[in-house]
């Protein structure tokens, strides 16, 4: 992709890929097909703001070298999705990738679970209208979204995010045996459980996943996330991403029961929400979307009519590698991303340093306060702050207006920030600190890979 070297707007990232104009959010129908990964997501070709939702398409070999593909779904008019074609995933029915998704066709309606069917390249899609899942016929059930398949003892089954009239937040169960005509079993999970309301206080449970992760102990660890959803959320959220770790077993029915052991948040910035996961035969990926901070009191951010003059809006994150260890959910960014690291511009430094508008940053050791900062002539802003104690090591990325810092062992923090005319990044290392800064660089591609 070539978008960002074109772009003119210097908030506009330079290595997460997406259009160069257009509204994205939620990261969709996260795919691995013959040896190509694909990354479709919430998408707006025509304006800066949420609307007229289509799925954009972006593909890879590499999670390094991305291409973007023409888009996959559009709304139907007078189809169940004639309001916007909504999160949810793609999944392999008889060699036949489909896509399982919410559809909406009236103005505050409840959304349906409808499908589409593609070729292999996952380019060419056919919508006919196809409803797998009506609401389902519960009157606890007050809201319904986001549906998401997953596996266990050999049998399909899929999750919906809701909200119940109880006010709690919950994620229904469905019997998949046959992907076009799905059996509702009914509440499967909610926030009465003492470590979901600790863990995931929301009004409903958006984007649900449930995916086996690697576990150091080699127990069998489910990982259960949602994006939690409040009634005063506009496109700001700020309870973010929760999630629960656990186990899975079968009833008398065989229907998978979980029983949670432990949780906490999937990132601890206030830009990030929504991610998906796509867990593959080793290891399991996330992408999350991160949309722009609105100018506040409180923190610097863009107006509304600053992103419509830009034309674009919504980033989604680097891919992310996850793994448990000692029943805390650890996550980093995908060894892949090392092919960005260009020409090294400190190796063990300490003190403050210089940071290009593209870089990687890795800092090991120290005691005290790490600081990213923007500076200029007689400004300063701090963008991050934490504390850092002797065995920290931190991975820290910044391409224009996004920021993605990773704690070893831990969950990162998501971040946006938009430098002004004349500003430049630099990191405030604590005493004992060393720093190792790589400016980032596309690598070439390799002679086999053409460019979409």
């Amino acid at each position: 992709m070539d978008t960002a070297a074109q772009h003119q707007d210097p908030a506009f990232p330079q290595f997460h890929p997406r259009p160069a104009n257009g509204w994205i959010n939620d990261p969709n129908g996260l795919s691995h097909v013959d040896g190509r990964y694909h990354v479709f997501f919430q998408y707006n070709p025509d304006s800066a703001r949420h609307g007229a939702i289509c799925w954009g398409h972006l593909s890879s070999p590499d999670l390094v070298h991305w291409d973007e593909e023409p888009v996959a779904l559009r709304p139907q008019p007078g189809g169940p999705d004639a309001l916007g074609c909504w999160s949810g995933v793609v999944t392999d029915d008889g060699g036949v990738p489909t896509a399982v998704y919410s559809g909406v066709d009236t103005v505050g309606g409840y959304s349906r679970v409808v499908l589409a069917r593609a070729d292999r390249t996952l380019r060419s899609w056919t919508q006919d209208g196809h409803v797998a899942a009506e609401v389902p016929p519960d009157p606890q059930v007050t809201a319904v979204r986001d549906p998401f398949l997953f596996s266990f003892q050999d049998r399909r089954f899929a999750l919906q995010g809701a909200g119940l009239a109880s006010g709690h937040a919950a994620v229904l169960l469905y019997s998949v045996e046959d992907l076009h005509h799905w059996t509702y079993e009914g509440i499967w999970f909610s926030s009465e459980d003492p470590l979901a309301a600790r863990h995931l206080p929301a009004e409903i449970w958006e984007c649900p996943q449930l995916v086996r992760v690697p576990d150091s102990s080699g127990a069998e660890t489910w990982l259960l996330m949602a994006s939690l959803w409040l009634a005063a959320d506009q496109h700001d959220h700020p309870n973010g991403v929760g999630y629960l770790l656990g186990s899975l077993v079968p009833n008398g029915n065989g229907l998978p029961v979980f029983t949670p052991a432990s949780g906490g948040k999937a990132d601890l910035g206030r830009e990030f929400y929504a991610p998906q996961l796509l867990a593959l035969p080793d290891r399991a990926l996330l992408w999350g979307w991160s949309g722009e901070a609105e100018a506040s009191e409180e923190r610097p951010g863009r107006s509304q009519a600053e992103t419509d003059d830009a034309g674009w809006a919504g980033i989604l994150t680097f891919p992310r590698q996850l793994s448990v260890h000692g029943e805390v959910l650890a996550v980093e960014p995908a060894p892949e991303l090392r092919a960005y690291r260009g020409g090294r511009l400190h190796h063990g430094a300490a003190g403050t340093l210089s940071l290009p508008g593209g870089a990687e940053v890795r800092v090991a050791g120290g005691e005290g306060t790490l600081r990213l900062v923007l500076v200029s002539a007689g400004q300063r802003r701090t963008v991050f702050a934490d504390t850092v104690a002797g065995g920290d090591e931190l991975r820290i990325f910044v391409d224009a207006s996004m920021v993605e810092v990773y704690r070893h062992g831990s969950v990162p923090t998501t971040l946006r920030a938009y430098p002004g005319a004349g500003e430049e990044w630099q990191l405030e290392l604590p005493h004992g600190a060393a720093a190792d800064v790589w400016e980032l660089r596309q690598p070439e591609r390799a002679d086999h890979e053409t460019v979409r």
